[in-house]
């Protein structure tokens, strides 16, 4: 959630979609008092791509026959938990917009 935090602080657009219930999303935003852009059911990333305009979407995820095929199929960058530690969209220059 500190990840999440950092992000927040640097303008990004933050959310879930997951295969958890979207009341169960947004009872962990609650949780951690992390105010969230979205939340939609991991087949809905094309439907949040629709509502946000930016420069690049990413998607971090743990399941290759879901997250990665849905992310990159949505258009989204993805990422495996390892890779997203190192936070790649930090770097990127602070004049884009970013979902």
């Amino acid at each position: 959630m500190e990840m999440v935090r950092r992000t927040q602080e640097k303008g990004f657009l933050i959310g879930s979609c997951s295969d958890r219930t979207l009341s169960g999303q947004r009872a962990i935003w609650a949780q951690h008092n992390i105010a969230f852009d979205f939340v939609a059911s991991k087949h809905q990333l094309s439907e949040v791509k629709l509502k946000f305009e930016a420069d690049v979407y990413y998607h971090i995820g743990d399941r290759e026959d879901l997250d990665k095929k849905n992310a990159l199929e949505a258009g989204f960058e993805f990422l495996w938990p390892d890779e997203a530690l190192a936070e790649p969209w930090l770097l990127l220059d602070d004049n884009s917009t970013q979902g």
